[in-house]
């Protein structure tokens, strides 16, 4: 079939992202690094032993923040910058 395109279509919706970071909220912190420069935002863990953040995700918008907030089942994240 030459010059059409094939439409897909979801039957079961959108799949539901799956955390790729193994979360212990004994030993991290969900953090939000932001820059006062160009305010570029990332989500992360912050290990509270030894201070290493794990970057996850850029937060572009809301729903980016949003997202990541779900992904991980937190209520709260902490902004440092």
């Amino acid at each position: 079939m030459k010059g059409k395109r094939s439409v897909e279509m979801s039957l079961f919706g959108k799949k539901k992202a799956e955390p790729k970071f193994e979360y212990d909220p004994n030993r991290h912190k969900a953090v939000l690094k932001c820059s006062i420069c160009n305010g570029e935002q990332v989500a992360g863990f912050k290990d509270t032993q030894s201070g290493h953040f794990f970057e996850i995700m850029l937060i572009r918008n809301g729903q980016d923040l949003d997202s990541f907030m779900e992904m991980y089942e937190l209520s709260s994240v902490t902004k440092e910058y």
